[in-house]
């Protein structure tokens, strides 16, 4: 196994490290990133009203939409990662959110079915496919950035705080989707109530840019710049040299994306389609479930420098296999009660593949590939599990009334992971891990 070595120079063989503020900044950066994706979803039945009509397949059509759109991801991050591996890190993150801004700003400008007729949602297919692109540039960069700019011994902590900032963006979009929908009347929603939390992105995005333009440049970067050991196509490089690992990250970013998309995003459409629940109150259970994301994150990157990122994913698949199943039969028509449990269950299961899968997926590969290993495998893996996953699952439960088969498509994915893990040797630095596991 080609595991990525990591450059060291410094007298306690370290790799230097990036100072905290522009840490602060890329970490955080990664909520507007997922304000906006999770806003789609947690929005989808009022998006489905207001550009594909009030019909039951209108919901299908825009988690459609949403699925197709999200297949230009693994485009765009193929396209920004050779930017990144090439030009630096710090120059893919500002083009990327750059893209976003105007996306998303777009986006909250559409006219809508009433205005247009069906144009409208062709438009709105249009803009997704342009956010899906440029997003493609955001999370696998901020990873590559965190991870070479921490210290060795921090680097599942520091790393694991794009996914805890992932989620923030997430209980923003949850938090203000809910207030959105509470403060206007239905038909003032349809008009233009629903461009509120599209302008929020948009003026989020953009005060981003400002903050990355602030940026210093990752360490590892500048030392193969130094080195000259930049790859003039590293995208071919990462192929013919490391498909191994490109497969551990598409697998280890599978069971994330599956847990995450179908764990939590695609859990307020279930709770209205066969939980019986209304929007207002879907919407505020999902934010309660944010938080919980936000509190196991840290926790599980902290866990993971001590102990190892085998160990924990190891559980995580076990957890994974074993839980969601009764969890979503549970939450199908059982009461809020139940569906709040369910839900912080799932939600702290996601949570914490996220946060170990973050850093493991990254150390997989080289300095030089790192970009182009982690579009390659792990966002693959994300447009494939994540963008595609409510699509199937809200189908087996609408036309089957199979209110467990969310859960089911999560065991599957588990079970079929779990050899790969077994397998896999440990990525985090020996020096700094508990006796019990370096040993």
């Amino acid at each position: 196994m080609e595991v990525a070595p990591f450059e060291k120079n410094d007298p306690r063989g370290e790799t230097p490290v990036l100072p905290p503020n522009s840490l602060v900044i890329a970490g955080f950066s990664t909520i507007v990133e997922w304000y906006d994706f999770t806003l789609y979803l947690y929005f989808a039945t009022v998006l489905a009203r207001v550009f594909y009509g009030s019909s039951l397949g209108s919901r299908l059509v825009t988690l459609g939409g949403f699925a197709i759109a999200y297949l230009m991801r693994p485009l765009g991050a193929i396209f920004f990662s050779h930017i990144g591996d090439r030009r630096g890190r710090r120059n893919m993150l500002l083009i990327s959110v750059a893209l976003m801004t105007a996306a998303m700003l777009t986006t909250a400008l559409l006219p809508t079915r009433a205005q247009v007729g069906p144009l409208a949602g062709w438009l709105l297919f249009a803009v997704r496919c342009v956010m899906g692109f440029s997003v493609g540039g955001e999370y696998t960069g901020v990873v590559a950035y965190l991870l070479e700019g921490s210290a060795d011994r921090r680097r599942g902590l520091i790393t694991s705080s794009a996914s805890a900032a992932s989620e923030l963006g997430g209980l923003l979009a949850v938090a203000i989707s809910a207030a959105t929908v509470t403060l206007t009347s239905e038909s003032d929603l349809a008009s233009w109530g629903w461009r509120i939390p599209f302008l929020i992105g948009a003026a989020l995005a953009g005060s981003v840019w400002i903050a990355r333009s602030k940026m210093q440049e990752s360490p590892q970067f500048r030392i193969s710049e130094k080195r000259r050991s930049i790859r003039k196509l590293p995208v071919a490089d990462a192929v013919a040299d490391h498909r191994p690992a490109i497969v551990r990250a598409f697998s280890i970013s599978a069971l994330g994306s599956i847990t995450y998309y179908v764990g939590i995003t695609y859990v307020p459409m279930f709770l209205t389609s066969a939980g019986g629940m209304s929007e207002r109150s879907s919407l505020w259970l999902s934010t309660a479930a944010a938080i919980a994301v936000i509190l196991v994150t840290p926790l599980t990157g902290g866990l993971s420098d001590r102990f190892g990122r085998k160990p924990i994913l190891i559980g995580l698949s076990v957890a994974s296999a074993a839980l969601p199943m009764t969890l979503f039969s549970l939450m199908a028509g059982n009461g809020p009660i139940a569906a709040f449990e369910g839900a912080i269950i799932l939600a702290l299961l996601a949570g914490a593949v996220s946060a170990v899968g973050a850093v493991a997926t990254a150390e997989q590969f080289p300095s030089e590939v790192r970009v182009s290993g982690l579009a390659l495998g792990a966002t693959m893996a994300t447009a494939l599990f994540g963008g595609l996953t409510p699509f199937v699952a809200q189908l087996l439960v609408q036309e089957m009334h199979w209110s467990s088969a969310p859960g089911i498509m999560i065991a599957i994915v588990a079970i079929a992971v779990f050899p790969l893990l077994l397998l896999m040797k440990e990525t985090a630095p020996l020096q700094h891990r508990s006796p019990v596991q370096s040993g």
